[in-house]
């Protein structure tokens, strides 16, 4: 989404600029701009639509070099993309950037509409330009101004300041969306991602929510929230040059799997009000839109189509909308009738995978109210040809079998079931349970990736079964789905997953001793029918492994594995990660390229 690059120094620092951009661009953007100021000069901005290089033909034509400059790329939310909407925006002598979401944006141009101002673009942030020159007017303090400013701001925001009454200080404030301060040698610089900076300095601080800081080229001064002067530690970024690297992980694999708090805390980066969801994140008209959804139909492929199967629980069950999920493959050949004000969400981790790209292809002359892309790479062909994007921040997923992709597609998912629930009722008690719930996934998985050793010890009962038999109930159906995709991906090892209550149904007749049965037992309504199940599966000598809440009351066997009682909602997510770890250490037993399983590609792009 959204980038920002900040510096002041005692040298021109637009290349320092301009090169912080180019490696923002994988983040995905529709214009970019910079504005930059030299002591006795006023504020020389530039902007341009499309890529870094148009900026940069822009700086070609008229040069703007300075000692203190911000710069920006933007994907739209308020306003289309177009130059005049592009950052930074300025008004009465000063420019800024933003990431993020104002809330209350439009009372705000109202009263300052009122004040006289004068709005020149659709953005949310012209208005956070407009309210701090208008509070500097009253006061002659401009760090006073930035602070009232902020404290008029509703929703999530991370925003850099310059003034040409102040060329030698650069100002920010972050709230809900990332920000870190990069320290050189008699320099200063900023960034939504310390990506940004990697070419001039590796020492970064890391803003709390709340701060707001003032840097100059020799002095960096931090306040939080309450106003009061604070210390942010120097961390050295030393994971930047193994970010494509196994670094102290034997496999990807292992990485990646251990890599999802830091995943999924990147995903609700910038999407999350205090007890409510920032729909604008979808992009422009979405926001407006959403209400007029009645239908839902999901088209995916693999991993990401057992992460709608989720979703259709998620959203029939909290929302009243009919869902229907598809394989993509399956989609795109077949008569498919659209009901009225019917929404098309692509579900894709590449946003290149072929036979979801050609569903959404072929979904235009449906007649869908609107598409949405649901993937993992911003510049993607998926993407950029939907109607609204929801980016997922897995990062690099190297090995072969999905695992951050997946977790990242779910917290999407269940963000945006949260979404379609809020506009229907916006003071509905389970939109704020969901934004607390989301909130405290990434400490969660954080336990129960200590589990670890637990799980490595009963993947030696895999070592020469060639069969496995995955069961699951209600949403945790799609999740022992993909407990044994992961299993036949990375070990070979046959594996079927089913709706518990369809043992009866003829799967009863391959349980024994050398089939291992794998179930996903939450402490949920339909608990109880699941320990009917597993005791069908214990009477006929079935070895069972089971992951199951800790609350549980039942005699605990040597396969159980106990995870922490967590919300019904946010559950599936939660149990994946067991799954992932059983499959990771079983291939390890079996011997097996765990990264590059035999006959599959990370991509699929041909049919």
């Amino acid at each position: 989404m959204c980038g920002i690059v900040g510096a002041v120094a005692q040298r021109n620092i637009t290349p320092i600029l301009l090169e912080g951009l180019r490696r923002l661009e994988y983040r995905g953007y529709d214009s970019a701009g910079v504005a930059v100021l030299a002591a006795g000069t006023g504020i020389q901005r530039v902007r341009a639509t499309g890529k870094v290089a148009e900026l940069e033909k822009a700086l070609a034509a008229s040069p703007a070099d300075g000692y203190l400059g911000i710069a920006h790329t933007r994907w739209a939310t308020h306003g289309k993309p177009a130059e005049h909407n592009a950052h930074p925006h300025v008004s009465k002598g000063l420019a800024i950037v933003h990431n993020g979401i104002i809330e209350n944006h439009a009372p705000l141009r109202r009263k300052l509409t009122d004040l006289g101002y004068v709005f020149t673009s659709e953005t949310d942030t012209e208005v956070v330009a407009h309210l701090i020159a208008w509070h500097y007017s009253q006061t002659p303090d401009l760090l006073s101004a930035f602070r009232a400013a902020l404290g008029e701001l509703h929703g999530a925001y991370a925003l850099a300041l310059v003034h040409e009454d102040e060329p030698h200080n650069l100002y920010c404030a972050r709230m809900g969306s990332p920000l870190v301060v990069g320290e050189g040698s008699g320099e200063h610089y900023l960034a939504s991602d310390p990506l940004a900076l990697l070419q001039v300095t590796d020492r970064f601080r890391y803003l709390d929510e709340g701060d707001h800081a003032r840097l100059s080229h020799d002095q960096c001064d931090i306040w939080d929230r309450e106003y009061q002067q604070a210390e942010r530690p120097v961390k050295r970024y030393e994971h930047a040059a193994h970010s494509l690297e196994k670094g102290e992980y034997r496999h990807y694999m292992l990485k990646e799997i251990f890599e999802q708090p830091e995943a999924i805390s990147d995903t609700l980066s910038g999407t999350l009000g205090d007890d409510h969801v920032l729909t604008a994140i979808l992009g422009p008209e979405a926001e407006t839109r959403l209400a007029d959804i009645q239908n839902i139909h999901i088209v995916a492929c693999g991993t990401s189509y057992h992460a709608g199967l989720v979703a259709r629980y998620w959203i029939e069950s909290l929302v009243g909308l009919p869902c229907q999920v598809e394989v993509a493959s399956e989609y795109r050949y077949r008569t498919v009738v659209v009901p009225a004000n019917t929404l098309l969400i692509t579900i894709s981790q590449s946003g290149e995978t072929a036979d979801t790209l050609a569903a959404l292809r072929f979904a235009r002359n449906q007649g869908y109210l609107a598409t949405l892309a649901i993937c993992n790479v911003a510049g993607s062909s998926l993407v950029r040809e939907a109607d609204w994007r929801l980016l997922t921040h897995a990062g690099p997923e190297i090995g072969v079998a999905s695992t951050k992709a997946f977790t990242t597609q779910l917290v999407a998912l269940l963000w945006f079931t949260t979404a379609l629930l809020q506009v229907r009722d916006r003071s509905a008690p389970q939109v704020a349970d969901n934004v607390a719930a989301l909130r405290k996934l990434p400490a969660l998985i954080t336990q129960v990736l200590a589990l670890e050793p637990a799980i490595t010890a009963l993947a030696q009962r895999f070592a020469n079964k060639h069969h496995a038999l995955f069961l699951g109930r209600g949403p945790h159906y799609p999740i022992a789905m993909e407990g044994a995709l992961k299993l036949k991906e990375i070990s070979y090892i046959h594996a079927e997953a089913y709706a518990a209550g369809e043992l009866k149904h003829g799967p009863l007749a391959l349980v024994d001793e050398d089939m291992p049965v794998v179930s996903v037992a939450p402490s949920d309504s339909l608990l109880e029918k699941l320990k009917s199940n597993l005791e069908e599966v214990r009477a006929r000598g079935g070895e069972l492994i089971t992951f199951a809440c800790e609350s549980i009351d039942q005699e605990q066997g040597e396969g159980t594995i106990s995870l922490p009682q967590v919300d019904d909602i946010i559950s599936p997510i939660l149990y994946t990660i067991p799954l992932q770890l059983l499959s990771y250490h079983v291939a390890l037993v079996k011997g097996t390229d765990v990264d590059k399983p035999r006959n599959l590609a990370k991509s699929v792009t041909v049919e």
